[in-house]
């Protein structure tokens, strides 16, 4: 059991939002410490803020002016006569300087010594440390040295393939896969300026590419008695853009033995910074049993649920009562004896996977999480409001258990299908793809997943929906817009759709994405309709019968004898519609202008989504060929280019850098270049 000790606080800041917030919050009020959250302007409203006992503004909606800022942190904690500070995960949660200021003003900082933050927080320095403490390590480069020639002659000696890396920092940002020696100079710039803006570190490493091996980390817990234990292992191979989609505990690819080997590295690797508090090792581990560091994070991680579930531990109440100076409760042997079941976690996103995951905002029309045995949700979203381009595109957690994998990964599913989140694109049914997959079910694969079963072509072909999809959304603009009408008129409603000769068939132009479809709708009676849609070069006509009550966000039809439902959200001419395995916004631009041929090509360059430019390439008059960058746009924390689609010259510039942007706001005009071009 815990050993007491004095208590040294008994209110705690969250210097964090969102579900992160809430989590904490969660575990202060299970062992009866009040809270303070703070809030940027853009989360005034948000849950975090509603549920902890007091909340402090600390500045405008952009990290860098609230969430980022130590100064206000640290006040807000003095001013609530807080005695501690939890900085969750993400932010400032691996900030040595953050920590240590902190401590200066007297406070208790939930997670490790500053020290070891500052020691693992640089992978150049915590490569050498764990080659010193004997821990396996990727061959690589990770010297003062920096370069861009230098760090790629280093590239080429250590051999390509290989992994430029940020040294600061992690979540993916500033990491680029090489296997092209023509890559090697643009993967250098790019990676430094990612990590510069992400981190406020350029530093890079150079490490050889371990290809085709999976993603295990494990958990470590010390405390400030000197014991320093591992509680298993968590498998992350499932990953897009070096991020994180699907975690579980246990590994598939990890036995006994290899877990008692893999624990040991990970315990040696937190004694050589005599580590206190929640933190994770990571390793890529190869098909032969291999494994070989990669990093530490100095924080609870993302994915510390399924670890929670499967060996029934609260990990941030951990946190706290070690911050307290309270000695771990278990030796290694009762921990690894607690081991039952497993659990897999899937975070849901607001990205668009059909567009290369491009982050997405907007206002979240419906949210209705999942719930049930063996489910857990952790989330900090609200109907109704907004998602900013500010902060992470994570936006909820959906984490299933069983006795198994495979209950694990049947609960999963039934959570995918039974989660509602429209009005704002996100990755569920990507998510229900992955997880439904034969080779995730087997347990067989590696950090090449995604890359290999769900190339960017098949994967925009599997989201863009079906005949069915698009003839329900043309019914249901038909259906709603009669109902308003009926209400509007005091007319009943049975009478709206009846007609003493042929019923007339009314067209319907909807708008998805780039497309316009052509639709028509003809009533046949009893609640029956013939919709034309076209597939391909032909037109499909489908009969399809809706029901006249609709439950919350959920419409029930019938189509070829088969009651189906799906979700629906409209906010004025856009109907967001999830069914068949896809989730699509549709317009009705039945009454719009058609749209004059070549507009895609008209010369306008937009921001493909709500953002802040943080380099302008090119300046007006400068000659451009197709596919060359033009600006780069950063979004929840990763960059992103906007190219040129076609070759010309840079007529007008209507952006700047620092400047924030919205989704489809012009940034440039061009016009071809008959000089250069031949047109």
């Amino acid at each position: 059991m815990w050993k007491r000790v004095k208590q040294m606080f008994d209110k705690v800041l969250i210097a964090n939002r969102g579900e992160i917030a809430l989590r904490v919050i969660r575990a202060c009020n299970k062992l009866g410490y009040a809270t303070v959250a703070v809030y940027s302007e853009a989360d005034r409203d948000a849950l975090h803020v509603a549920r902890a006992d007091e909340a402090v503004a600390i500045g405008p909606a952009p990290a860098a002016q609230s969430y980022l800022v130590i100064e206000k942190l640290v006040q807000a904690a003095l001013d609530t006569g807080c005695g501690a500070i939890h900085p969750g995960y993400g932010f400032l949660s691996e900030s040595a300087a953050f920590a240590r200021a902190v401590q200066a003003a007297g406070l208790v900082f939930i997670g490790p010594d500053p020290e070891a933050i500052s020691a693992m927080g640089n992978k150049c320095n915590a490569k050498a440390l764990m080659l010193e403490a004997g821990v396996p390590c990727v061959p690589g480069y990770q010297g003062k040295e920096q370069d861009d020639a230098h760090l790629a002659a280093q590239a080429l000696k250590i051999g390509l393939p290989v992994m430029v890396k940020a040294a600061a920092g992690g979540g993916g940002r500033g990491m680029r896969l090489v296997q092209d020696e023509a890559q090697l100079a643009a993967a250098i710039v790019s990676a430094r300026s990612e990590a510069a803006n992400a981190f406020g570190d350029g530093q890079l490493l150079i490490e050889k590419a371990v290809l085709n091996a999976r993603h295990v980390e494990i958990q470590v817990f010390g405390d400030r008695h000197g014991n320093i234990v591992h509680i298993g292992e968590r498998d992350c191979s499932v990953q897009r853009r070096h991020q994180k989609v699907v975690e579980e505990c246990p590994s598939p690819a990890v036995d006994d033995v290899l877990r008692m080997r893999m624990g040991a590295a990970a315990i040696a690797a937190a004694r050589a910074v005599r580590y206190v508090g929640a933190g994770t090792v990571e390793f890529m581990l190869t098909e032969d049993g291999q494994f070989y560091f990669l990093e530490m994070n100095t924080r609870l991680q993302v994915e510390h649920p399924v670890t929670e579930i499967v060996y029934d531990l609260d990990l941030v109440e951990w946190q706290l009562r070690v911050a307290q100076g309270e000695a771990l409760p278990l030796a290694q042997d009762a921990i690894l004896a607690r081991r039952k079941g497993w659990a897999i976690e899937v975070r849901l996103c607001t990205e668009d996977p059909a567009r290369g995951f491009l982050p997405q905002t907007g206002t979240l029309l419906a949210w209705r999480p999942p719930a049930g045995e063996r489910m857990r949700v952790d989330h900090g979203l609200r109907e109704g409001g907004v998602i900013a381009p500010n902060y992470d595109s994570m936006q909820a957690k959906l984490i299933a258990s069983g006795a198994d994998r495979e209950q694990a990964r049947r609960t999963l599913l039934q959570m995918l299908d039974g989660t509602v989140m429209l009005g704002v694109a996100n990755n569920l049914d990507f998510l229900r793809q992955v997880v439904s997959h034969p080779a995730f079910a087997s347990g067989r694969f590696s950090t090449d997943f995604i890359a290999e079963h769900f190339p960017a072509d098949q994967l925009a072909a599997a989201l863009a929906g079906d005949p069915v999809h698009r003839a329900l959304a043309a019914l249901l603009f038909y259906r709603q817009d009669a109902d308003a009408l009926a209400q509007g008129e005091m007319l009943e409603r049975e009478l709206m759709e009846w007609q003493s000769s042929a019923a007339a068939v009314v067209p319907v132009r909807l708008k998805c994405g780039d497309n316009v479809v052509k639709t028509s709708v003809r009533p046949c009676g009893g609640g029956r309709y013939e919709v034309q849609t076209p597939d391909g070069g032909a037109m499909l006509e489908l009969e399809l019968e809706l029901e006249l009550e609709s439950h919350g966000t959920t419409v029930r039809f019938v189509h070829e004898r088969v009651l189906q439902s799906a979700q629906v959200a409209r906010s004025g001419a856009t109907l967001w519609l999830r069914c068949h395995g896809a989730t699509l916004a549709y317009e009705d631009v039945t009454l719009a202008p058609a749209a004059r041929s070549g507009a895609a090509s008209d010369g306008r360059v937009q921001a493909p989504m709500d953002g802040k430019i943080i380099s302008v390439l090119v300046e007006a008059g400068s000659a451009v060929a197709k596919g060359q960058p033009l600006a780069v746009l950063e979004a929840m924390k990763m960059e992103f280019s906007v190219t040129a689609q076609t070759d010309g010259v840079v007529d007008t510039l209507a952006c700047k850098v620092g400047q924030q942007v919205k989704a489809r706001q012009q940034l440039m005009t061009m016009r071809s270049d008959s000089s250069k071009f031949g047109t």
